[in-house]
């Protein structure tokens, strides 16, 4: 058995170290094969500004990526809706683990539900896509632009700044928080960013052993689900502020939903088809299509933008 450790490069926030920390350990229990975490600072780390200004596209990503490619790291670990559509030279999708639950969450502090907010609350979010679909449960609320992890985003809650925040439960579990949960939101209520909940292993192309190793990392019916939503979006080259949600489940069969919405909640276009889960890709194409020939390319960021992500720590 080989007792030299691989190098797992991982963003340094709360939520990376720790979904990092539990790929490793499941390489190790899986292997025997020891890992060392290294943190990298990403512009989307170190930046304050909204992820809309900018520019959304691997804002998260690209430090990582070059970490890998320079050999200063073995691999990466990504959220995985945090990584853009298109083709990365040099790099390979090693593993889609095990997708953690894909639903968005509400936190309002006294355990009250979106329902019973007062009119006009105000509702903290960095995701363009959850503040669309919050106004079309509730026109009257106001989305309010936060970013940063999962304690800054919280702290905002505590402060009397928002009246509710809207972050990830796939991030909350991870941090041990998901007790602060007020509302799950299940995916007919508010559809989750392609690849919600996934994380994404990559690897250098040129490391064919590294790559097989990692392969014991992937979950074939998680790479098929999120291969299905994160095509769709590669279809509508949505932009990096574009409200585009997109969920796949199934066994077998997958059944692939999808909502493209306008920013101010005040239209929205619906499309869902199911298919073979080995021909996911197909299914995004088929959906994307749909949503493209009854007018998405007339919502702003769609159809330009090549990426959309929420730009959220708790992912």
């Amino acid at each position: 058995m080989n007792d030299q450790p691989v190098r797992l490069g991982t963003r340094r926030s709360p939520m990376a170290m720790a979904q990092s920390q539990g790929i490793a350990d499941l390489l190790t229990a899986r292997t025997g094969r020891p890992v060392e975490l290294v943190g990298i600072a990403t512009h989307g780390d170190v930046s304050t500004a909204h992820l809309t200004q900018l520019g959304g596209t691997g804002v998260f990503v690209s430090a990582l990526r070059e970490a890998v490619l320079d050999g200063q790291v073995d691999f990466a670990v990504h959220s995985l809706k945090d990584l853009p559509t298109g083709a990365a030279p040099g790099l390979t999708l090693a593993a889609v683990p095990a997708r953690d639950d894909p639903r968005d969450a509400l936190v309002t502090g006294s355990g009250a539900k979106l329902a019973d907010l007062p009119r006009a609350a105000r509702i903290g979010t960095g995701s363009p896509r959850r503040a669309a679909q919050l106004l079309l449960l509730r026109p009257d609320l106001r989305p309010v632009p936060i970013r940063g992890n999962a304690g800054t985003r919280l702290g905002k809650l505590d402060s009397g700044e928002v009246d509710a925040v809207v972050l990830a439960v796939a991030g909350l579990a991870r941090l041990g928080l998901l007790d602060l949960v007020s509302q799950y939101f299940e995916p007919d209520e508010m559809l989750p960013a392609p690849g919600q909940g996934a994380l994404a292993v990559e690897c250098a192309t040129d490391r064919p052993d590294l790559a097989t190793l990692l392969a014991v990392l992937d979950d074939p019916a998680s790479r098929a689900a999120t291969g299905a939503e994160r095509s769709l979006l590669a279809a509508l080259e949505a932009g990096c502020s574009a409200p585009v949600g997109a969920y796949a489940a199934g066994a077998g069969t997958l059944r692939l939903a999808a909502i493209v919405a306008a920013a101010d909640g005040g239209a929205a276009l619906r499309a869902s088809a199911a298919g073979p889960a080995d021909q996911a890709e197909s299914l995004g194409r088929q959906v994307a299509a749909d949503l493209l020939g009854r007018g998405a390319a007339s919502y702003p960021d769609v159809s330009g933008g090549g990426h959309q992500s929420d730009g959220d720590d708790v992912k």
